[in-house]
């Protein structure tokens, strides 16, 4: 099933979101400027809307984060909704039931929606097939495939600091084969008409299909930062790795590492990120991730706002309903 089909409904609006694929340019900016709304409320006294009252979001994380998790706990308690995080290290998966078999007992419970992030690509495409309708199915990253919420909080930093993608060149740099954020990231950039979107790394950690993906490849870090906009490094994926891709971290930073002189090769006002966590030394340089042009703890401040907007519109479709008034 095409990815359009399982996560639209009849009219086009969201009902799971399990990809930027499959996606269109008018649901991206939609997500973008809703989660404008929900910026300000963490300025609030009271931090808390009442869209998700009377609600229940699960989150099913089969696989170790600090960050996705916490947002997406924040996220939904600002939204008033009740939230059950399963421990995966005590769960009944680890005895053996199946993934399906968690779903239906946990759906028995009466869970609005899910958050999963798991190992295996598609298993949030599986919940998103099985579950019963009206519940909905939020992808928090899934084996090598995509973490779309990640890619938004992105794309909503980028937008927030230089407003017209189709004037920036955006260079993502480090260990692309592996990352689902990477790909998440560019099928985001394109489909918001940037223009140009470049990858960078070591010929080993390129994938074979890289520029049928839409971007400009560099195997040489001081070209691929030459002028651009926006820099995202990477982290080196070394527990989705086998064999010997790299040589050393040593050897890596050498080569791919952001330095503060690297940096310079980009224009002056460029806005640094990172989709965390980051690993000091081994892709960016301690001065260049605490400098002047380093946005990434408003990453993190912003997927809280993000993915508010994520579950907020998906409020309405799947037959889920928003609270009345606080």
């Amino acid at each position: 099933m095409p990815d359009s089909d399982l996560q639209l409904d009849e009219s086009g609006k969201l009902r799971h979101f399990l990809s930027i694929e499959g996606l269109n340019q008018a649901i991206l900016s939609e997500i973008l400027d809703t989660a404008d709304s929900f910026t300000s409320v963490t300025d609030r006294t009271i931090k808390k809307v009442p869209i998700l009252r009377g609600k229940t979001v699960a989150n099913l994380f089969f696989e170790a984060s600090t960050r996705t998790r916490s947002t997406f706990e924040l996220a939904a308690q600002r939204l008033s909704a009740d939230i059950l995080s399963l421990n995966v290290d005590t769960s009944a998966t680890v005895k053996g039931e199946s993934l399906l078999d968690t779903l239906q007992n946990l759906e028995a419970m009466q869970i609005d929606m899910f958050v999963i992030r798991h190992q295996d690509s598609g298993s949030a495409h599986f919940f998103a097939q099985h579950v019963r309708p009206g519940v909905a199915v939020l992808n928090a990253g899934d084996g090598q495939h995509a973490h779309p919420t990640q890619a938004m909080l992105d794309m909503y930093t980028i937008r927030h600091h230089k407003h017209d993608f189709t004037r920036l060149r955006v260079a993502i740099v480090g260990d692309i084969l592996h990352s689902r954020v990477a790909r998440s990231q560019i099928h985001a950039l394109n489909l918001l008409n940037t223009a140009e979107v470049r990858i960078v790394a070591p010929r080993t950690l390129i994938p074979v299909d890289a520029e049928a993906l839409g971007v400009r490849v560099f195997e040489d870090l001081e070209a691929g930062l030459e002028d651009v906009d926006v820099v995202i490094m990477l982290r080196l994926q070394r527990e989705r790795m086998r064999g010997a891709l790299l040589p050393s971290e040593k050897e890596y930073f050498r080569r791919f590492g952001l330095s503060q002189e690297r940096l310079a090769r980009a224009r002056p006002d460029a806005i640094v990120m990172h989709p965390g966590p980051a690993n000091r030394g081994v892709e960016i340089e301690s001065s260049v991730m605490d400098g002047s042009q380093s946005v990434i703890l408003q990453q993190v401040s912003f997927g809280i706002a993000v993915r508010m907007a994520v579950m907020s519109m998906i409020v309405g479709q799947s037959g889920l309903q928003a609270g009345g008034d606080a």
